[in-house]
């Protein structure tokens, strides 16, 4: 990977009941990581972390930022400190061993497990220079979560992955992001903002085996701003305004949320984010990163 560059691998699931949801993002280059910032963001591989956050009631939130030595790599295994996620059978395996960050400090342990009904090989950039490429490998899933402390549940869930070569706040003003389950598949939308002037539109829908089907685009359509007062917009039919069912992550310049929507008639819950890069790019937000990422750089393996 190049200096400067960045990968994340990431997946999400909301229980059947709606109740409690996951999300865990595996970072090369943590983008959201303030040390990897003010690293110059040199050397990716120094910035390394499996974010794991639990929503609903006792929900834990952690985000550790390791170094070189905490990160292990093969064709089947991405293993950075004590947790890691692992292709097996067919399925994707995380093992997760964490400790959440203030003011809920306790360990989070255990497996989460994702069974794709298919794989996509759907690859997009997200800029026209290439800087920045999306790829859903398992838009339709289900998820199976089995953690310490009362967390064990089913439901729909999600995998992707985001690859990089700059800054998001350095090409991005704002974006949102959302996936939402349909009758035999799913539909994912991504809109952007560009600091080029330009702007990203993209919908596209997947039958059960990750293949991609025609979607007509519905508009994009403002709904209520997070606690932060972060903008918020999805696609939707029109005359129909989306609505947020349930709060995942709410930072002063993120939004994660599981919220209903209409697409092409047809009701829909999924997990959507909303970025807005102007307020990430300040300065006077990474120590306040700081205090719920924090970095761990002497961390080794034993053997």
């Amino acid at each position: 990977m190049p200096p400067d560059g960045y990968a994340w691998w990431y997946v999400d699931g909301v229980s059947d009941d709606g109740s409690r949801a996951i999300s865990v993002i595996a970072f090369i280059g943590s983008v959201f990581s303030p040390w990897y910032r003010w690293s110059g963001r040199r050397n990716p591989a120094n910035h390394v972390c499996i974010n794991v956050a639990t929503y609903g009631r006792g929900g834990r939130f952690t985000m550790t930022d390791r170094g070189t030595a905490a990160l292990r790599q093969s064709n089947d295994t991405f293993q950075v400190g004590p947790s890691q996620l692992r292709w097996r059978g067919g399925r994707l395996e995380i093992d997760v061993d964490e400790v959440s960050s203030l003011p809920l400090v306790s360990r989070i342990k255990g497996r989460i497990t994702l069974t794709p009904s298919g794989l996509s090989d759907v690859e997009l950039p997200l800029h026209p220079e290439g800087t920045h490429v999306w790829r859903p490998f398992a838009p339709t899933a289900r998820i199976d979560v089995d953690l310490n402390r009362g967390w064990q549940w089913s439901g729909h869930g999600y995998f992707d992955a985001n690859f990089g070569t700059r800054a998001l706040e350095d090409d991005f003003s704002y974006w949102t992001w959302g996936r939402f389950p349909l009758q035999g598949g799913s539909a994912c939308f991504y809109d952007a903002a560009r600091r080029d002037g330009g702007t990203l539109a993209v919908g596209v829908e997947f039958d059960e085996n990750g293949n991609v089907r025609p979607l007509d685009l519905p508009p994009l359509t403002r709904f209520s701003r997070s606690l932060w007062a972060v903008r918020r917009e999805t696609r939707a039919d029109p005359g129909h305004r989306p609505r947020q069912v349930k709060s995942m992550l709410d930072a002063p310049f993120y939004s994660r949320s599981v919220v209903r929507t209409q697409i092409n008639g047809r009701q829909t819950t999924g997990v959507h984010e909303a970025l807005d890069l102007n307020r990430f790019a300040s300065p006077l937000l990474k120590p306040m990163l700081a205090v719920r990422v924090p970095r761990r750089a002497g961390w080794r393996f034993e053997d």
